[in-house]
């Protein structure tokens, strides 16, 4: 096993993480303004090419947090405006997200059909 790899999967998922969750609780913006950075800063990583090194060098650790699935994002659009030119800053995305976005549904359903909702009191 690779302790290692490991420690910095943690140290970097948990320092995302912990951003995350001070934002939460030191300022006024809400969890999904939030999220929608976590994106948009993957993005923005991912095409000026600084998200890929730290993905290979903290492994799940990057890739998992939605700063990993707006890398993702961008490498897509990347790829495939290289491959179709214009049409791929709209296809290359959700080409590259779709395996993804898939499972999120399909295991999404799977809960709701498992489980059973109540009402926050």
């Amino acid at each position: 096993m690779d302790w290692l790899m490991y420690l910095k999967t943690f140290l970097i998922g948990g320092a995302l993480c912990a951003i995350a969750q001070i934002l939460i609780d030191k300022t006024k913006l809400t969890p999904a303004r939030i999220l929608t950075s976590y994106v948009v800063a993957g993005v923005i990583l991912g095409a000026l090419g600084l998200y890929g090194p730290l993905a290979d060098w903290a492994g799940a650790g990057a890739t998992v947090p939605l700063t990993g699935f707006g890398n993702v994002l961008a490498e897509g659009v990347k790829k495939a405006v290289a491959k179709d030119g214009f049409l791929g800053v709209f296809t290359g995305g959700l080409t590259a997200a779709a395996a993804g976005i898939c499972a999120a549904i399909f295991f999404g359903i799977i809960v709701a059909l498992l489980c059973k909702p109540k009402a926050k009191k």
